[in-house]
Order: structure tokens, then C-alpha cells, then sequence
């Protein structure tokens, strides 16, 4: 009796796979060949996943964002009964990357939001994350508290916004050793106070402490990553 092949569970081992390879290369250097070789699966194992090399990287990217959004669940239901603003602090804690545990994680989403400048489909992937990570984050910050300058949801939008765009850039920031992880982590503080106090009958919040120190500077692994 043929073996039952395990299609989804290998689509994954791949996924991991890319990512290493990304994380030590670059996605210039992530190859079919070398994907089979580090996944170890055939080569006609992988092309029977994918038909193309950005096809395959499209559902690397993918699994790096489910990975990341499964963190933000895990963490939002370990405290279920927290408010909208301290659910909004874990979210945009999880997505910033910036305990040391996840710096390799970071390096591979950055490494495929540079891709993405020039391929549309790896661009129009990530576009549809950045939209559901922006609804959510209105959402939570609509719920928060009515925005002071009375734009209602046009301001939540626009706060989201700002949030997203300050959380990519603290990645970068931290990856780069412009900013230490607890100098990033305050700049994110002081921002999401800034954020309650403009919110009428809201209070400041803390967002999540400053990560563990870590035995180095280049993470673990590149299992991913939130996005998503």
C-alpha cells in the first residue's frame, strides 16, 4: 500500500526550510536545490509543493506571519479578560520582533520585504497582511477610546497606521544595533501612552516589559514569523 504523504506538513518543512537558507543568504540565495537539500526532501518533492521558486516563497512569507499571529493568540488568550489596549500593547510587542529569540525571525522578514520592492506577488502578500494587522489594530484602539480630536474612525485609522509603520521601523532599527531591544521597547512605551492619553477617558497603559537578555545578538532560528 502506497505511503500517505503528509502534503501540508511538508509544504511547512520547507517553509522552515527557506527560511534558514534565507536567513544565512539572503533570498538571493535560497535555491530549489539547496531548499531540497536543507529540508531534506527530493527535488521532486518540492516541485510537486511548488511549481516555482516565488510561489514557494510566497508560502514561505505566509507561514512566517501565521507563526507570528499564532504568538499574538497564544498571548491574548493566556490573559483573556485584559482590555483592548493592553491586547493592542501584546500585538504590536509580538510583531516588532525585538526580543533577542526572535532577531533571526527579523532578518527574514526584512530579507522578504526587500524582495518585495521588486516582485508584486511577494508585494501584494504582504499588502493583504499589513490590511489585516491595520483593521485589527483599529479596531482595538477604537474600542480603547474615542479619539480626542473627536475623528472617531478616521483617527483610529490613522493611529493604526502610525503604530504599523513604528513597529517595521523599530525591527529595522533594533536588527541593525541602531537601537538596543529595551531602547526600542520604550520608544514603543512611550508612544502607546501617548497614544491613551489622546483618547478620551482612556488611561496610559504599559505595553509588555523589555525581553530577557539573550545569549547573543543573532537570535536562534528562523522559524517564523507575524506577520499576518
Amino acid at each position: 500500500m502506497p505511503r500517505q504523504v503528509d502534503h501540508a506538513g511538508r509544504r511547512r518543512l520547507i517553509a522552515e526550510a527557506v527560511c534558514r537558507l534565507a536567513d544565512e543568504r539572503g533570498l538571493e540565495g535560497v535555491t530549489l536545490r539547496d531548499v531540497a537539500a536543507r529540508a531534506q526532501v527530493s527535488m521532486g518533492a518540492v516541485q510537486r509543493c511548488f511549481r516555482t521558486k516565488e510561489e514557494m516563497l510566497v508560502f514561505a512569507l505566509g507561514h512566517i506571519g501565521e507563526q507570528v499571529m499564532e504568538r499574538v493568540q497564544a498571548r491574548l488568550v493566556r490573559s483573556p479578560a485584559q482590555s483592548a489596549g493592553t491586547a493592542l500593547g501584546h500585538a504590536v510587542t509580538e510583531i516588532s520582533l525585538l526580543r533577542e529569540e526572535h532577531r533571526a525571525e527579523a532578518r527574514v522578514w526584512l530579507a522578504f520585504v526587500a524582495q518585495a520592492a521588486v516582485s508584486e506577488v511577494l508585494a501584494g502578500t504582504l499588502k493583504a497582511n499589513y490590511a489585516t494587522l491595520h483593521e485589527a489594530f483599529t479596531r482595538l484602539i477604537a474600542e480603547a477610546g474615542e479619539d480626542a480630536d473627536g475623528a472617531g474612525s478616521r483617527g483610529a485609522e490613522r493611529e493604526a497606521r502610525t503604530l504599523l509603520a513604528l513597529a517595521d521601523g523599530l525591527t529595522t532599527h533594533v536588527l541593525i544595533g541602531h537601537l538596543t531591544p529595551e531602547e526600542a521597547y520604550d520608544v514603543l512605551h512611550a508612544h502607546l501612552a501617548g497614544l491613551w492619553e489622546r483618547s478620551a477617558g482612556s488611561t496610559p497603559r504599559a505595553v509588555a516589559g523589555p525581553p530577557p537578555a539573550g545569549p547573543g545578538r543573532d537570535g536562534t532560528s528562523a522559524r517564523g514569523r507575524t506577520r499576518g
